[in-house]
């Protein structure tokens, strides 16, 4: 199967011969595409005057950078091998800096597939860049897949990490599943309103292959704008909304309960282990009470008893404790396990 990244003599070809006005971008992510400046929505069309007088053209750090881009070519698939063996090798960062700065292209070329979600083109470069550096890290040249075809995982997961992170304030999606759900959600509703369909949660679910409350969910997040708890209730109040919100820690009721619950168990089990005999006591903490319990065959070997019979009085003690702890606390305690 060939690799649609494969055709690095064209796409080199193509970054030579562009001029100060192109940029890499295209909606289609396999595929590369020079637009002309004047056609490229994400720069300010210039006037005829600014381009009469260089000092006056304002600085524009996504030109400056695509620019600067064109300096570090596309290497070959052989170059790129040899490169990557000799990072995964000898740890040479040199061949490692050759390997990122050959793929920036392809960066630039996944952010602006999600330039709509974040606004800020550089800023998804940038975090796209961190996503091509852990692929390089990552990369292993020996199972015959090209670099960009692995890299383009790494970015667009570092891109997605990015805009759920700083979408708002709040986080809105944390697990794999709602990321998905995050992107897909708009562009599904979008797609069943054009065919003539009404999107709602139930149909969304079943078009997204998730759960309905999944779907209502996420929309709730969605529309539902971020408030401060520092907010006040009212117009004409000075209660903040924090001061209404549950606490996350225990009352000190319960603090205290649990107190008195751990105090009087643990006087119950130093009681409990009075009316034991010797080796029901040995098996009892070593076997019911360690952390790491001692094995049957050690405890008979130390007792002089078979393992058979240290497994029975183990087994007497559980039911002498449970009649013991009832006698003691009552039905209150009728569910105590060991």
């Amino acid at each position: 199967m060939k690799n649609k990244y494969n055709d690095n003599n064209m796409l080199e070809s193509q970054l030579e011969d562009m001029n100060e006005g192109e940029i890499l971008c295209n909606d289609e992510t396999e595929n590369v595409e020079l637009i002309p400046y004047q056609d490229n929505p994400l720069l300010p069309e210039p006037n005829k005057q600014s381009q009469k007088s260089k000092e006056l053209i304002p600085y524009d750090p996504v030109r400056a950078y695509l620019r600067e881009m064109k300096n570090y070519p596309i290497l070959s698939q052989e170059e790129e091998y040899n490169l990557a063996v000799q990072y995964k090798e000898k740890n040479d960062l040199t061949a490692a800096y050759k390997l990122v700065t050959s793929n920036l292209w392809l960066v630039v070329k996944i952010a602006r597939d999600y330039e709509k979600a974040a606004h800020n083109l550089l800023d998804l470069i940038q975090e796209g860049n961190i996503g091509l550096m852990e692929a390089v890290k990552n990369f292993d040249p020996y199972r015959g897949v090209r670099l960009p075809s692995y890299a383009v995982w790494w970015i667009k997961a570092y891109l997605v990490r990015y805009i759920i992170a700083n979408w708002r304030m709040v986080k809105i999606g944390t697990t794999q599943a709602q990321r998905r759900l995050f992107f897909n959600l708009k562009k599904e509703k979008e797609k069943l309103e054009r065919e003539g369909f009404s999107p709602t949660p139930k149909l969304l679910a079943e078009k997204l292959n998730v759960k309905e409350s999944e779907v209502s969910e996420m929309e709730q997040r969605l529309d539902a704008p971020d408030v401060s708890v520092d907010a006040p209730l009212k117009s004409d109040s000075e209660t903040p909304l924090l001061s209404v919100l549950p606490a996350e820690s225990d009352s000190v009721e319960d603090i205290i309960s649990e107190s008195q619950t751990k105090y009087l168990l643990n006087k119950a089990l130093a009681d409990f282990v009075s009316t034991l005999n010797k080796k029901e006591e040995i098996i009892y903490k070593k076997r019911l009470l360690a952390e790491d319990k001692e094995t049957l065959q050690d405890l008979s070997e130390q007792l002089s008893l078979s393992k058979e019979r240290v497994r029975q009085i183990e087994n007497r003690i559980k039911e002498k404790l449970k009649k013991f702890m009832l006698e003691r606390f009552g039905e209150s305690i009728e569910n105590f396990d060991l």
